[in-house]
């Protein structure tokens, strides 16, 4: 099969899609997320109580058939508080990885064409973020910064923006010295129009492949910034706050703590089945061996 880097972009969106459809796995993190955008999308109408209403009378309520995953310490449905907290990991994790998308890539693709001096300084930059552990500096930033839903999508970019520096950065150095890239320069094309028009689109499926992994990692953080207080502030659902919640009367209401954290454990399991699909699909050697 042919290697994909040498298609056109209709043959090789084609490919991919072809692979993707070999991939019966891919399938099932496709429907699981697109089960969880929906619960998202129509929390209005899927949830069955005010996820805000408070009713001391049913407080720490196990699951019944009124309150299907039970109530927490307020007398709050918890499947309402689930399906709306749906809407910030979501949002979070999408606009998170979009702004480090944007920036992370810009970054990677500028040191990588431009070389020298300026590769060195920004990379270096980068190895130093890269050595402070993500949640770490997420906590670091998030505190300086103040807790709410503006500041701790900050916080979640910024922490994301050297891995796709560094992906972005590799390719653009080979992809720099390829013929079309030449002749770009040949015809007069400008440093910016060679980077967009020539660079960009040859190694944006690599850059989307990591956003897909990276999301679950930014649904993930949200969750652990949430738990210890630099997130979402209540009474606004979010899972991470709902774990915390739960924590506090784990051995009295089970059911606070397992239903948020599975929720997240199907998020980010189907974000990661969708990032190795897509990997796959997109890496020739491994679509080849697939095939085989």
């Amino acid at each position: 099969m042919a290697d994909t880097t040498t298609l056109s972009a209709p043959r090789r969106s084609n490919a991919i899609l072809a692979t993707l459809r070999q991939n019966k796995l891919s399938w099932v993190g496709l429907a699981l997320l697109a089960a969880i955008v929906f619960m998202a999308v129509f929390a209005p109408l899927l949830a069955p109580h005010d996820p805000l209403q408070q009713n001391i009378i049913h407080r720490l309520e196990p699951p019944s058939a009124e309150f299907l995953l039970g109530t927490d310490s307020f007398g709050r449905d918890v499947l309402s508080r689930l399906i709306y907290g749906a809407r910030i990991s979501l949002m979070v994790g999408f606009v998170a990885v979009a702004i480090a998308m944007f920036v992370g890539s810009t970054i990677g693709i500028l040191a990588g064409y431009i070389g020298g001096l300026f590769d060195q300084i920004v990379m270096g930059i980068v190895d130093v973020m890269l050595a402070f552990p993500t949640l770490l500096l997420g906590l670091m930033i998030a505190a300086m910064l103040g807790a709410n839903l503006e500041n701790l999508i900050i916080a979640i970019a910024f922490t994301e923006m050297a891995p796709f520096a560094r992906v972005a950065r590799a390719p653009t150095i080979g992809l720099k010295e390829r013929d079309f890239v030449e002749a770009g320069r040949a015809l007069g094309f400008g440093p910016l129009r060679i980077m967009g028009v020539h660079i960009l689109p040859n190694m944006a499926s690599d850059v989307v492949v990591m956003g897909s992994l990276w999301m679950a990692s930014a649904i993930r953080m949200e969750a652990s910034l949430s738990f210890i207080g630099l997130g979402v502030q209540p009474p606004t659902p979010t899972w991470g706050g709902m774990i915390r919640e739960g924590f506090e009367n784990i051995l009295t209401a089970w059911w606070l703590a397992i239903f948020p954290s599975l929720a997240i454990l199907v998020t980010v399991l189907a974000l990661n089945i969708l990032g190795d699909a897509l990997r796959d699909a997109i890496d020739p050697k491994l679509r080849s061996e697939n095939a085989a």
